[in-house]
């Protein structure tokens, strides 16, 4: 008859001395603090990437091909939402902005001319500033033989063409596009797995 206020486990017909029961540590509370410790380091993942999705990154579809070959129809790729606010937008930049003659449409170009820059459009060569702008991400393919007279580009816009020269409705046809209506930059395609990559 054992004559203790304690409970203690017998083990093997022994009752283990009173100092060996202290800092026992049974598995069920093992496995408890791990499950906590992954409830806990999922949570703050889901709130980081929400943050990120919501505030730094928003992800988007592409419809139609006007930027190939970099970017095809049904792409899906993140912007970056930030770039603009703390840096500025620079020639060859692919950018998203709300289409100008209706606010509830979004498009995706490249940024070709800066605001106070000088452009023209000989034959389909870009002119800027009075040099041809080397255009790599232009296959011979997809270019065009538009022309368009010397113009300056506003104060606070910003010329935009597609790669695909021949079927991109761009600046050449609703003009520059107002630096408000600029809402992002295009960073990563991460669908599908094939085309993903950094959008240069």
């Amino acid at each position: 008859m054992i004559e203790d206020s304690e409970d203690r486990v017998e083990i093997n017909g022994n009752i283990p001395p009173e100092s060996e029961d202290r800092d026992v540590i049974e598995p069920t509370e093992q496995r408890r603090g791990a499950m906590h410790s992954w409830l806990r380091d999922l949570v703050i993942s889901v709130v980081v990437s929400a943050f990120i999705i919501i505030f730094l990154y928003q992800p988007v579809r592409v419809e139609g091909t006007s930027m190939l070959p970099m970017l095809e129809d049904q792409d899906r790729l993140f912007i970056n939402k930030v770039a603009y606010r703390v840096g500025e937008i620079h020639r060859g930049d692919v950018v998203v902005f709300l289409y100008p003659h209706d606010h509830e449409k979004s498009y995706i170009k490249r940024v070709i001319a800066l605001p106070g820059d000088t452009l023209r459009i000989d034959h389909g060569e870009v002119i800027v500033n009075g040099e041809r702008v080397k255009e790599s991400y232009v296959p011979k393919r997809f270019a065009d033989d538009r022309s368009q007279p010397e113009m300056t580009v506003p104060g606070h816009e910003y010329f935009v063409m597609g790669d695909h020269r021949s079927i991109s409705s761009d600046s050449r046809d609703f003009g520059p596009v107002d630096r408000d209506l600029i809402y992002g930059k295009a960073a990563f395609v991460y669908w599908p797995m094939d085309q993903a990559g950094v959008v240069r």
